[in-house]
Parts: structure tokens; C-alpha cells; sequence
């Protein structure tokens, strides 16, 4: 029986194209995860691992889909093995099984490959993430509030308006109203 595997990073996402690449290569069932690579708990995963048998095979679309990377993949690929199930990558076009010495180099060849693109991204954003802060960017969410609109929530609240009524005029949580009364303090 082949049993598909498909992951993306975010809900966001959409499982489509592997869901149908899994489908059109005959996989019976195919379990799912909406989560990043980089989390160790995939339920989606762990069901799949459970559920295949000796003499099934598991199919992903991409080697990256499966593991985090190169150890990852090996250990998750070498225990199918040792339990009779075969393992094949549709994109890389892999299939590793006990018998196929030249599967197990081409596969530990593309992890490889997997695991050095996967670095140079990694290598990549955080120099895109130092360039900016070197500009004076600095990432990440902005400020919600100006300072005029500091200076009116100073104001308000020495006035004794109520923190509620505050975080009600603005939209925001009273959390975000003692935050930035706190920056203020400092």
C-alpha cells in the first residue's frame, strides 16, 4: 500500500499540489500537517509512521516535507527500512528500500542538497534581516501608537479615565495600553 505524506509551514499554506501529486501516485491514504518543518511534534507525521506496515510505502512529495533536516531524514527513512517499508520522493524521484543500494546514495545525496538549501535561506534571511537593521529597520510589527497618541493616552490616564475605556477607544487590549504606559515610565 503507498501512504502519502504532505507538510506545509503555515495554515496559510495550501496542501493542494501535493495532495494530488500523492494522489495521482496511487497513495491509498495520505495523512497531513499544517506546521513548520522546524516543530518536533507533527501529529500529521507521527500517524503516517504508525500506520504504515511492512511492505507499504511512504511517499512525499519533497524530501524537505519529511524531516528537518539531514539526521532527521536519514534516522526517519533508516527506521522504515529496518521495519520492511519502502520510502520514494516524488520530486527528488527516489525510492528507498533495503535492496536499493543506489536509492540509499541518491537519497542521501538530495538530503544532503536539502539540508544545504534549506542553511542558505537561513544564511540569506538573517543577512536580508541585518541589512535592514543596518538602515535603521528594524522588523517586526509596528507601533501601534504615534507619539501624539502617546501624549493623549498620558493624558487620559492622569485624568483617571479607566484603562478599559482607553483600550476601548483604540481597539486594543489593556495589555497593549500598560505596555505602553511602561515605555513611557522608562
Amino acid at each position: 500500500m503507498k501512504v502519502g505524506y504532505a507538510r506545509v509551514s503555515t495554515g496559510l499554506q495550501n496542501l493542494d499540489l501535493q495532495h494530488d501529486s500523492l494522489h495521482s501516485f496511487g497513495c491509498e491514504k495520505i495523512f497531513f500537517d499544517k506546521i513548520s518543518g522546524a516543530k518536533k511534534k507533527r501529529d500529521g507525521l507521527t500517524e503516517a509512521l504508525e500506520f504504515v506496515r511492512q511492505g507499504d510505502t511512504l511517499v512525499v512529495w519533497r524530501l524537505d516535507r519529511l524531516g528537518r533536516n539531514m539526521q532527521e531524514l536519514i534516522n526517519v527513512v533508516n527506521s522504515l527500512n529496518d521495519k520492511g517499508i519502502s520510502f520514494h520522493s516524488l520530486q527528488e524521484n527516489i525510492t528507498m528500500d533495503k535492496a536499493n543500494s543506489t536509492g540509499q546514495l541518491m537519497f542521501h545525496l538530495f538530503a544532503a542538497f536539502a539540508e544545504f538549501e534549506r542553511n542558505l535561506i537561513l544564511e540569506r534571511s538573517a543577512a536580508g534581516r541585518e541589512a535592514a537593521r543596518s538602515r535603521g529597520r528594524l522588523g517586526g510589527r509596528p507601533e501601534k501608537f504615534t507619539n501624539k497618541d502617546i501624549e493623549m493616552l498620558k493624558t487620559l490616564v492622569s485624568n483617571g479615565t479607566p484603562i478599559k475605556d482607553i483600550a476601548e477607544m483604540w481597539g486594543v487590549s489593556r495589555t497593549t495600553i500598560y505596555r505602553y504606559l511602561e515605555k513611557v515610565k522608562n
